[in-house]
């Protein structure tokens, strides 16, 4: 059979067709993923589709969507035009204090204006900030508030899980809701999902007869989807708007249930932060914005709105009487329905602004371009810049593009230090100088700023830098700090991984 006759046959015409499909989707990839995406996530999604034409098609139509889709990306957005119209309100204008009066930092003035551009709460004065940073602790800390609530509830995690270790909190909840309170829970369901107890908790609830919705369901029988990496991150307790809780700690044992990581012994290290004062119904704000995604409810029309924050009481006077910076606090709840990426731009700010030095605490660091340079400069424009990581982690993929920036980080002076095994350092916290510091849920990772709904918390006190600063140099002395030279001769096929790991790393 000669060439025209084979090309002519079903065979040939099967080649045929499929190297047209192959190469139209080349060409219609090149004009479509770059559309507002970064470079190196466009250049990303186009290397696989180009290797994988048909494959890569698939996963990019499945995981390729940038934003929530429209009624929740409309509550996204509610929430950042609600919080803009409360300012108009008469009490918020008494309450809020004047960044450009207070003795604050111009930086960091800056970085309240730039955090309420992109649907930050107002900066608030009088709040009354508790660090929790033993994981047992904080549990028994949120339990507590539970069991003295008289009006309401509102909880929502990532992770959700009833086990050993979280009894005591379902117990505080299922005993608040039989005296009376409201009580309501919100729990990632593919984040929850996941892990052991995760069925026992939602029954749990239900048996109690608790109110409670996964965010962001993924079940397309029930017509329920998007794309499945868009995950609702954010930790928050809300107890009577008396008292709220944030940060990086799930609802589950310090373990997270998993038989290979009570095989290597892993256990997490986490920082939760609990608030009293006119935060905390800002808190609840969050909370109730992402109910309402979930639930469609309207009759918390007006719960929604945020409350007046307490006048402030001015800035603190020290024992010989000279003023001192005031302690302000901000939230900024970040996610892929405002689209703007809002803590990334907060942190490379401040890194920017820093004049002495930049501590930061994060389970993962996988920067983007933004955020890389603006480490590295502040390093070698002489700013002390720590990374506290961890030298393991549970998420490999991440943990192996973490690493294939060390090199670059360490040659431009940055200090790595690596939490020692088998824990898994999971507090996530940033220090900037001597009075600015962020306490959040985020990552420093392009997922959550681009992919996760998350909540971080700026704090303006210097009481707390302290404290965060002693936990850090605590973290530091249970660490390795990497060595550039030693780094550099680890073991190609480590390098191999670490590189490969980095290119899906920019996959959002």
């Amino acid at each position: 059979m000669d060439f025209l006759s084979w090309w002519g046959s079903p065979a040939g015409q099967t080649l045929t067709w499929l190297v047209v499909v192959d190469f139209v989707i080349r060409v219609v990839a090149l004009g479509t993923v770059p559309h507002n995406r970064r470079p190196s996530s466009a250049l990303a999604w186009l290397a696989l589709i180009f290797f994988f034409p048909i494959a890569g098609l698939v996963i990019f139509l499945l995981f390729g969507r940038l934003r929530l889709r429209g009624s929740r990306a409309a509550f996204e957005h509610r929430l950042a035009d609600e919080l803009r119209r409360n300012d108009d309100h008469p009490a918020r204008k008494e309450a809020e204090p004047d960044v450009r009066l207070a003795r604050i930092p111009p930086a960091v003035s800056a970085a309240v204006t730039l955090n309420r551009n992109n649907g930050a709460t107002p900066l608030t004065a009088g709040n009354e900030l508790t660090l929790h940073t033993a994981y047992d602790e904080s549990l028994e800390a949120m339990t507590r508030c539970v069991k003295q609530a008289v009006s309401f509830v509102h909880v929502q995690f990532y992770i959700v899980a009833a086990d050993s270790t979280t009894d005591c909190f379902f117990a505080a909840l299922v005993e608040a809701h039989a005296r009376g309170v409201q009580v309501r829970v919100l729990l990632d369901h593919l984040g929850s999902k996941g892990f052991p107890g995760y069925r026992a908790a939602t029954s749990r609830l239900d048996a109690a007869g608790i109110s409670w919705r996964k965010m962001l369901p993924v079940a397309p029988p029930r017509f329920q989807y998007q794309r499945p990496d868009l995950r609702n991150h954010r930790k928050i307790v809300v107890v009577d708007n008396r008292v709220g809780f944030t940060g990086s700690q799930n609802i589950i044992d310090a373990s997270y249930n998993k038989k290979r990581n009570r095989r290597k012994n892993f256990e997490w290290i986490d920082l939760m932060v609990e608030v009293e004062g006119p935060t905390v119904p800002q808190l609840n704000t969050v909370f109730l914005a992402d109910w309402s995604a979930e639930t469609h409810e309207t009759e918390t029309r007006e719960d929604i709105e945020v409350q007046a924050a307490a006048p402030s009481t001015g800035p603190v006077r020290n024992a010989l009487g000279s003023q001192l910076l005031p302690s302000y606090s901000q939230l900024i709840p970040s996610g892929p329905g405002l689209g703007n990426s809002n803590n990334l731009r907060l942190f490379n700010h401040l890194i920017y602004g820093a004049e002495q030095r930049v501590v930061i605490c994060s389970p993962y660091l996988v920067p983007d371009e933004s955020l890389l340079i603006a480490l590295t400069s502040a390093a070698q424009r002489g700013i002390d810049v720590d990374v506290h990581l961890g030298a393991t982690s549970d998420h490999v993929l991440t943990h192996h593009a973490q690493r294939s920036y060390y090199e670059e980080l360490l040659r431009a002076g940055v200090n790595i230090h690596l939490y020692r095994q088998p824990f898994v350092l999971h507090s996530k916290f940033v220090i900037i100088d001597s009075y600015t510091s962020v306490i959040a849920s985020s990552n420093m990772d392009v997922r959550s700023f681009e992919l996760n709904q998350e909540i971080s918390l700026l704090v303006l006190d210097r009481r707390i830098v302290g404290e965060l600063g002693e936990l850090a140099a605590r973290y530091a002395g249970e660490s390795s700090t990497l060595d550039l030279s030693s780094w550099r001769e680890r073991p190609a096929h480590q390098k191999f991984l670490d590189n490969a790991c980095r290119l899906t790393a920019n996959l959002q």
